[in-house]
């Protein structure tokens, strides 16, 4: 089979196409024929061997896919070959992967794989964050750190669906428009604006119930002032890859609570995500929810995907196509697909 190899920790160079051997479904895996793999910012971490899971190469990065079941493993049951699937797991830049039958959700009619490859990662998370951690609530507010990338894109969205408020913090102009038009009630634009201060005036100095800070570091820090009494801090991740020095001053004289959230470590301690993976699926599907793809590369091109992950190019998700044929401007056919899912209407 073709996948994306890492023989050594680096830059986006080290990803390079290869022939492996093509993987089998042991007991209880599903073997999956990818046609679709999601990008993520873990992707990146682990290619530069920052991420704390990283392991070591020979390494095929991936951890979420969208495609068909080619085969199952002995005692799996409820999924058999030829079914629309997405799945969760590890080594998914690839034509095969195997993984565990308890990361993997039958997708319903009507959405697409490119779609589907961009939901479990980002949006699983969203949702597990401001409903499970955070119990966001109807008339709340909530402060979406990054909110233009994969994550936040789907927090402004699920969290509007929940009747909260939204606040979103983007870093330009063009992604304020851009998140404005996927529900947020307020934007923070921190090319122009003190972000702090911009919280502070839209709350009218009381903070926000709930932070999602997608971000880290820095960003982690400023959340703990943005919180109101009684809040909660959400951190999902570190990206900006600095140590997030705060002052214990700036929570707990609110009485604020903190969580953490790690999808993996997760799964790991008995989250099984197959009923939220299709309730996201089946609102995506109806036009509930937008998932906004803004990039698409053939499978070969993941070194170009990552490239424009780390800049920060993107609104939205990076998709690597692994059967379909994609055009040479990957962003372009990207575009006409987004504005398709836009075209539904706004979120309900």
């Amino acid at each position: 089979m073709r996948a994306v190899r890492i023989d050594e920790f680096g830059g986006p160079e080290v990803l390079v196409q290869v022939q492996a051997p093509d993987p089998e479904a042991g007991s209880g895996e599903v073997l999956v024929r990818v046609e679709a793999a999601g990008v993520n910012r873990a992707d990146a971490l682990l290619r530069a061997g920052s991420y704390h899971r990283a392991g070591r190469p020979p390494l095929i990065p991936g951890l979420e896919a969208a495609g068909t079941v080619a085969a199952v493993g002995e005692g799996v049951t409820g999924l058999r070959p030829g079914q629309r699937v997405m799945a969760l797991g590890a080594g998914l830049y690839a034509e095969l992967a195997a993984v565990p039958a308890g990361r993997v959700a039958v997708l319903p009619d009507g959405i697409g794989m490119l779609e589907a490859a961009a939901l479990p990662v980002a949006w699983l998370s969203a949702r597990y964050c401001l409903r499970d951690l955070a119990g966001l609530a109807k008339e709340e507010t909530v402060v979406v750190h990054a909110a233009a990338s994969g994550v936040g894109s789907a927090a402004v969205q699920i969290a509007a669906d929940l009747g909260a408020r939204v606040i979103a913090v983007v870093s330009s102009a063009d992604k304020a428009a851009w998140v404005a038009g996927l529900g947020a009630h307020d934007i923070v634009d921190t090319s122009v604006d003190d972000e702090e201060q911009q919280v502070a005036r839209l709350t009218g100095g009381r903070g926000a119930d709930v932070v999602l800070d997608t971000v880290g570091g820095p960003a982690f820090a400023r959340g703990l002032r943005q919180v109101a009494y009684a809040g909660r801090v959400i951190a999902l991740a570190n990206v900006a890859l600095e140590p997030s020095i705060i002052d214990t001053r700036d929570f707990y004289p609110k009485n604020a609570t903190i969580r953490g959230f790690q999808l993996t470590n997760l799964m790991e301690h008995g989250y099984d995500p197959r009923d939220d993976l299709r309730e996201l699926a089946e609102r995506t599907a109806a036009g509930a929810y937008r998932v906004p793809v803004e990039a698409v590369f053939p499978l070969q091109r993941a070194r170009e995907a990552h490239e424009l992950l780390e800049r920060r190019g993107n609104r939205g998700k990076i998709v690597l196509s692994v059967t379909s044929p994609v055009p040479s401007d990957g962003r372009q056919t990207a575009r006409a697909m987004q504005m398709r899912a836009f075209s539904r209407g706004p979120a309900s």
